[in-house]
């Protein structure tokens, strides 16, 4: 891909620097920083928006409808990408995408079906422009050839990740705890402040930079539950961005983004080009929410039954009584790609990667092998992606659900207060018990909350029930509110722990590879796949040794979210490089855009994984979550299943390495077709 123009590249050695760096990174830095708050703290409210707020979806829908939101999440970059190319620029794309994702934010405010889809839709398409777009803008800065490039890179990719980590300690925090539209209205908020940085004037941009950061690390330091380990959370986060928004504003105080960055290649756009977008994003909005909904949106009730009707027959069809290990996963995958997301990525796939294979085929020996690297590793990325894209579902779900995540407890009921009523907040520490004869539940806890939120100014954060104590409740702790850990704030682990441990992962395979060291592409992948596998081991074994109800303590949780985070670093940084290294030149934007078409999929191959772990498989219907000590082991067997998966795909991706590195050729030209 050409990053900018002639113009574009010789101005990058007379633009203003901080640091080595043009003083435009950090502009392109705070842009994609809020982006990312915005469309992760989405991300980590989502699943529990569809099954807690007035959707009331049931585990497996809520599931199918994330996985189909996240695989085409990362289908419309290449379409966003291909537009900016020849007809927007990338400057006017993404400041078409930042105002598609904010209206898609603002939308999800609007309690209505139909309005969630849509909201879905455009940001998803807005996502398309956004995305592959500013990234590509941060190597326009650069001349060609910058020993730089990567460096800056690197502190753009932070920038992503001080977004993933913000966004579930603030949205994800205040969504859950007063009330999703808050929560979603927060990210529209940081969506807008990105959208501004990147477009306004710069004096004006230092200020939204300074402003928004002061706001956000307030809201760090404030909205946060009494607990230790989720007070040092938030400080570091809020120190991280304290500095990264001085820095910023001493940079931008010598200049900042030039006009001219990411400007379109043959002058300004005109007129007819711009309706022509505008023109097709108002026809492929409603399509796309139709894709998102499974039809649902407008098929007639009859038909939508009659969809139903037929996706449970593949499943019982496909079920049946043979003795397939994981029938129940090819039952759920038959069904689900018979639904239109499915079947739409079923069919690109075929035929992007079919046609991938042929041109191969048709190579000389030394492309050809290095095809069959690149297709190899593709696939076992792919499998990566969906054990690792449980975060936004399935692990979400169990940390809401089956993780103790109460500290500070008050005390506990003695054995002489049975057959008293008391009042207490309620929280996690109540499930499973019973209040009077009432089994106490998740939904019920969350409809008293729901209930109290819709108080608005005379709601009560620490509102109190009357109890009566029953005999099960011996030894019951009891804790306030404040001391409870939203389920959505483990969503910033895996931010926070790339934040703290990429540098030292870039370190390391720099050191390896100055001593001849440094892992293949191969081998990296297999240690990735295997981390992945050992966290869902660390998730199988708290689940194994649960307590007596049924939940499982915290470090096991933080522990394997750990390991997929060191697995991600030793497979992610490698994957783009691999193909832009091993592709054949004529062929690397195609199969760039494999790659993350491959990404698509495994994000619906992730939704397939996480309907295993739905309510109805502990015994509730939909909508009714059971007590924990009948869903723990629920969530605890499919760990286990994806556990043996994750570590036997990195085991055979270690035994190909030697041939894999082989086919490499690093002793031939780049180009490959030789």
């Amino acid at each position: 891909m050409q990053y900018g123009t002639a113009a574009a590249a010789s101005s990058a050695e007379d633009s203003p620097q901080l640091l080595g760096h043009p003083t435009g990174l950090f502009n392109l830095f705070f842009a994609e920083m809020w982006e990312r708050f915005s469309y992760y703290g989405m991300r980590a409210l989502l699943v529990f928006y569809m099954t807690k707020g007035f959707l009331n979806f049931g585990d497996s829908l809520a599931s199918t409808v994330y996985g189909a939101y996240t695989a085409l999440v990362y289908m419309t970059p290449f379409l966003g990408g291909l537009l900016a190319d020849r007809l927007l620029g990338q400057r006017l794309a993404v400041i078409l995408g930042g105002i598609l994702m904010a209206a898609g934010h603002l939308l999800m405010g609007i309690s209505n079906e139909k309005a969630f889809y849509f909201s879905l839709a455009l940001v998803i398409i807005g996502n398309g422009f956004f995305k592959p777009n500013i990234s590509t803008i941060v190597g326009s800065l650069y001349a060609p050839g910058s020993p730089r490039r990567d460096a800056g890179y690197t502190i753009f990719y932070m920038g992503v990740n001080m977004g993933a980590a913000m966004s579930p300690l603030l949205c994800g925090y205040i969504g859950e705890n007063y009330g999703w539209h808050n929560g979603f209205g927060l990210a529209t908020i940081g969506m807008m402040i990105g959208l501004a940085v990147f477009v306004m004037p710069n004096f004006v941009t230092q200020l939204m930079i300074a402003a928004g950061s002061v706001a956000a690390v307030i809201g760090l330091l404030w909205f946060r539950p009494d607990d230790p380990a989720a007070i040092a959370l938030n400080i570091f986060v809020a120190v991280c961005l304290a500095a990264a928004a001085v820095i910023s504003v001493l940079a931008l105080g010598r200049g900042g983004l030039s006009k001219t960055a990411g400007a379109a290649k043959s002058g300004p756009v005109s007129s007819s080009h711009l309706w022509l977008v505008l023109g097709g994003i108002l026809l492929a909005v409603p399509v796309v929410a139709l894709f998102v909904s499974g039809f649902k949106v407008i098929l007639p009730q009859p038909l939508q039954l009659l969809s139903d009707t037929t996706v449970q027959s593949i499943k019982a069809w496909t079920l049946g009584d043979w003795p397939v290990p994981g029938r129940e996963i090819l039952a759920i995958f038959a069904a689900e790609v018979s639904k239109p997301a499915g079947l739409l990525l079923t069919l690109t796939g075929v035929l992007a990667f079919g046609s991938l294979i042929l041109q191969t085929l048709k190579m000389q020996t030394i492309a050809r092998h290095r095809m069959i690297v690149v297709l190899t590793l593709t696939f076992f990325s792919m499998l990566f992606w969906a054990f690792f894209e449980q975060a936004g579902s399935s692990l979400n779900f169990f940390a809401d659900r089956n993780v103790d995540r109460v500290a500070n407890v008050q005390r506990l009921i003695a054995e002489s207060e049975v057959g008293t009523v008391i009042q207490l907040q309620p929280t996690q520490e109540q499930l499973g018990r019973t209040n009077g004869k009432l089994l106490f539940t998740l939904d019920q806890l969350d409809k008293l909350r729901s209930e109290e939120a819709k108080k608005g100014k005379d709601a009560k954060f620490d509102f109190v029930i009357d109890w009566e104590v029953a005999e099960d409740n011996v030894g019951m702790a009891v804790a306030e509110r404040r001391n409870e850990l939203a389920a959505s704030t483990f969503q910033s682990v895996n931010a926070v722990c790339i934040l703290v441990f990429g540098l030292v992962f870039t370190a390391i395979w720099s050191w390896l590879g100055a001593r001849g060291l440094d892992p293949s592409p191969a081998v990296k992948f297999a240690l990735g796949l295997i981390q992945v596998g050992l966290g869902f081991g660390a998730f199988w074994w708290g689940a194994v040794h649960h307590d007596a109800r049924g939940m499982v303590g915290v470090s096991w949780l933080l522990l394997g979210y750990v390991l997929h985070t060191t697995g991600e670093l030793c497979l992610s940084p490698v994957g783009l490089s691999m193909i832009a290294r091993l592709a054949p030149k004529v062929l690397v934007s195609t199969v760039m855009g494999a790659w993350f078409l491959a990404t698509a999929f495994s994000q619906y191959l992730a939704a397939i994984i996480s309907q295993l772990t739905g309510t109805e498989h502990g015994g509730g219907a939909e909508g009714v979550v059971p007590p924990p000590l009948q869903t723990v082991m629920v969530y605890g067997d499919v760990f286990k299943m994806v556990m043996y998966a994750a570590v036997t795909a990195g085991l055979i991706c270690l035994a190909l390495s030697p041939i894999l590195s082989r086919w490499t050729h690093p002793e031939a030209p780049e180009d490959g077709m030789g």
